[in-house]
C-alpha cells in the first residue's frame, strides 16, 4: 500500500495509518501519521505451518483471523473517532476492520494483495489452486469444489462473521465468504493474464497491478562486485516453516553457473551449508536483484512473486500454505515460470523445475507488460478519488 498512499500524499491528501508496531518507526519517515494496531491484534500469530495437512492448515489461518476480528472492529472504530476521516482502506484479511467500516456511514475500500477471494462462476474458486478449467467437466468441477469451499468456509468461520456483524448492527450475510465482496472499492493489485478472466466479479474490483515497495537496504557487496547472472530465492516474511526451500535451493544449485542469493526474513539460517556461488541474508532489496535475475524462487507469496514478474523475471514457485498454491497454479497457468510441490522439494526436481522457469522469460515479460499497463499506484489513487472522494 505504501506507493499507492505515497501517491495520494503527493496529490495533496493527508494519510493516517494502523498498522504493525514494527513498521511504525519506517511510516512515519514517510511522512504519514502513524499509530500501531492493538496488541491484541499481533498475539494472535498464524500458526498454521504447525498443521499436518492443508486442511488443517485453513482451519487454523481462519481461526486465527476469525480471533483477531473483535479487536480489529474496536480497534478501527477508536481511529475513525480520533481522526475523522473522509475515507478508509482496509486490509481484506482483517475482517473486524472489514465490518466496522461497512458500519461507518462513510466512503470506503478494501486491498487485497493476493488472488482476490470473491466467489465467482467464470473461473476456479480461490483456495485450493485448481488449474482453469477444460470443457463441461472443468466446469462442473468448479461448481462442486466453490460450493464445497463454501461449506467448508461457513462451517469454521461463519458464527465468528456473523457474531462481529451483529454486534456492529450488519446484517447477516447467506454466505460467509460474502462478507469479501461488500466494500464499494476493491483495490486489487493483480492483473490479468495473472489473474484469469472473471466476468462475474463486481464493478467495484479495479485491478491496478502489484504495487512494489521495499524498505532501504543495501545489495550484498559480493553480488555487487560480480557480473555473473544471479537466482534469487525468497521465503515468507511471516513464520511459515519454510526455510527448508533455502536448504534445497542452496544445494540444487550449488553447481550452476549462477550467483545465489536468498532471503531469509522470518526462518532461521543457522547451520545452512552455504556453497561458493551463493549468499544467504535476512534482508535484502530485491529490486537490485532481480534486475540481474534470471529466475526467482518463491515460497509463492503473492507480493515476491509479482515482484519478479513485473519486472520481467520467471519464476519457480514452491508453495507452503494460505494463498500460495493459487499464486504458483497461476505462474504456471500463465507461462511465467514453473511450479513444484512442496512435497517434490529435493535438489534433483528443483534443479530442473529451475531451468524450466528460466526459459520462461517471454511469458515474464508478458506478465509484466500487463502489470505497467494496469496503472499501479497512480490507478489506485484514481479509484478512490473517482469512486470515493
Amino acid at each position: 500500500m505504501v506507493p499507492v498512499l505515497e501517491e495520494l500524499r503527493r496529490r495533496g491528501h493527508e494519510i493516517e495509518m494502523r498498522t504493525l508496531a514494527a513498521e511504525e518507526e519506517t511510516m512515519r519517515g514517510l511522512g504519514f501519521g502513524v499509530e500501531s494496531i492493538a496488541p491484541e491484534i499481533e498475539a494472535l500469530a498464524m500458526d498454521d505451518w504447525r498443521a499436518w495437512s492443508r486442511s488443517g492448515a485453513l482451519a487454523r489461518v481462519l481461526r486465527v483471523l476469525q480471533a483477531r476480528a473483535p479487536h480489529e472492529a474496536r480497534d478501527l472504530q477508536g481511529a475513525i473517532a480520533a481522526v475523522r476521516p473522509d475515507a478508509l482502506v482496509v486490509d481484506i484479511l482483517a475482517w473486524g476492520a472489514l465490518a466496522a467500516a461497512e458500519r461507518w456511514n462513510g466512503p470506503w475500500a478494501c486491498t487485497c494483495p493476493f488472488p482476490l477471494p470473491i466467489a465467482t462462476r467464470s473461473g476456479p474458486p480461490a483456495g485450493p489452486g485448481l488449474p482453469p478449467a477444460r470443457g463441461p467437466l472443468g466446469r462442473l468441477r468448479d461448481r462442486g469444489v466453490a460450493r464445497a469451499v463454501e461449506l467448508g468456509f461457513d462451517r469454521i468461520a461463519g458464527l465468528g462473521i456473523a457474531r462481529i456483524r451483529s454486534q456492529l448492527g450488519l446484517p447477516r450475510l447467506k454466505r460467509a465468504i460474502d462478507m469479501y465482496a461488500r466494500a464499494p472499492l476493491h483495490l486489487y493489485m493483480s492483473a490479468e493474464p495473472f489473474e484469469y478472466p472473471r466476468a462475474d466479479w463486481p464493478e467495484s474490483v479495479v485491478m491496478v497491478g502489484p504495487c512494489g515497495w521495499e524498505p532501504p537496504g543495501q545489495m550484498p557487496a559480493t553480488l555487487a562486485a560480480s557480473d555473473e547472472p544471479l537466482v534469487l530465492v525468497t521465503t515468507s516474511s511471516e513464520y511459515q516453516d519454510d526455510g527448508r526451500l533455502v536448504e534445497v535451493a542452496l544445494a540444487a544449485l550449488a553447481g550452476e553457473p549462477v550467483q545465489v542469493v536468498a532471503t531469509v526474513p522470518s526462518a532461521s539460517i543457522a547451520g545452512l551449508d552455504v556453497p561458493a556461488n551463493a549468499t544467504v541474508v535476512p534482508y535484502a532489496p530485491h529490486t537490485p536483484i532481480l534486475r540481474r535475475a534470471v529466475c526467482a524462487i518463491t515460497h509463492g507469496g503473492m507480493g515476491a512473486t509479482q515482484k519478479a514478474l513485473a519486472l520481467g523475471v520467471p519464476v519457480c514457485a514452491v508453495p507452503f500454505g494460505r494463498d500460495q498454491f493459487e499464486v504458483a497454479r497461476r505462474v504456471e497457468a500463465s507461462a511465467a515460470g514453473s511450479r513444484l510441490p512442496r512435497w517434490r522439494l529435493r535438489p534433483g526436481p528443483l534443479r530442473t523445475k529451475v531451468r524450466e522457469a528460466i526459459g520462461c522469460r517471454p511469458g515474464a515479460e508478458r506478465i509484466a507488460h500487463a502489470f505497467a499497463g494496469a496503472g499501479g499506484a497512480a490507478a489506485a489513487a484514481d479509484a478512490v478519488e473517482q469512486r470515493l472522494l
